[in-house]
């Protein structure tokens, strides 16, 4: 589990494939993030996706990447920076909201303007996630713990959310280097998926 506070920027450094079809190596620089505490096996969170540690070295860890990972998310097939964040504590303050690191789908920006000294950030949510997106609720974008500020309902089923970014946001993730049509990693907040299954009404089979 994360919480979507993003602790780290780090850098995909290098990318290896493990052979046609089997996914991709990569080894990430994540000097800012800390690594004294983390051990082989433990889940690290890059742009939002849960991933294991497979070895780790100094500042730098490897992570084995499957191709079906790929496929459902974006920023992990090419070198460059990433959000970093390590699993949540026990112990840890609850600093954005409950996050499991598996990415739903992908949105595509809309709209990344600047507000006044804050910047205004709008996703386009494809149809199937869009049901669980809510005027005030919470949103996972690359790994980033964010408020939705509004939700329009398109034709097509798909919709519009517009979230507020603050300056440190801003500084501290790569957020900032986000423009209209790149595609981004969207997380659903984990709550949402209860209560969808418990309205649905559905009565245990007793035997």
């Amino acid at each position: 589990m994360f919480t979507g506070i993003v602790a780290a920027v780090g850098r995909i450094e290098r990318i290896d494939p493990l052979g046609e079809g089997a996914g991709v190596r990569l080894t990430v620089d994540a000097a800012g993030l800390g690594l004294g505490d983390v051990a082989v096996g433990d889940s690290i969170a890059i742009q939002g996706a849960c991933m294991t540690a497979i070895s780790i070295d100094g500042t730098r860890f490897v992570v084995e990447v499957s191709r079906e990972s790929l496929s459902k998310t974006a920023g992990l097939d090419a070198t460059g920076e990433v959000n970093l964040e390590k699993a949540l504590r026990l112990s840890d303050r609850l600093g954005g909201h409950l996050v499991s690191g598996h990415v739903d789908g992908l949105g595509e920006v809309a709209v990344f303007e600047p507000v006044g000294e804050s910047w205004r950030l709008d996703v386009r949510v494809p149809a199937g996630l869009s049901k669980y997106l809510a005027y005030k609720g919470s949103v996972t974008v690359d790994g980033t713990s964010l408020t939705v500020n509004s939700v329009t309902d398109l034709s097509d089923g798909r919709c519009d959310v517009s979230i507020n970014l603050i300056p440190h946001t801003i500084q501290s993730t790569t957020l900032r280097r986000l423009a209209p049509g790149v595609k981004v990693n969207l997380e659903i907040d984990l709550i949402a998926r209860y209560v969808e299954r418990m309205l649905q009404g559905t009565e245990p089979r007793r035997t």
